[in-house]
């Protein structure tokens, strides 16, 4: 499943939401691909997107959560990504 969390996240002055899988990452490079997400936008674990793309994206079939959620799930996953590990 494809999840999506509020756009909370200020950077470059706008709001940013995250989208991720809660199964594989192929999976969801399939769905930013179908959805004109550029390759740039992946931060290891998921995909950084702005605010004006969110009801896009929940109409294309990702599933709103919360940003509690959405972490709890990727965990469960096993595709989350820890701070510590990143760059």
């Amino acid at each position: 499943m494809i999840l999506l969390d509020p756009p909370l996240w200020p950077r470059h002055e706008r709001l940013w939401s995250h989208l991720v899988s809660d199964s594989s990452l192929d999976e969801l490079h399939a769905f930013a691909q179908r959805a004109g997400i550029p390759p740039r936008a992946f931060d290891l674990d998921h995909y950084d997107v702005p605010d004006e793309r969110y009801d896009e994206l929940v109409a294309l079939g990702a599933v709103p959560v919360g940003t509690r959620e959405l972490v709890r799930r990727l965990r469960a996953s096993g595709l989350r990504v820890r701070a510590r590990d990143r760059h």
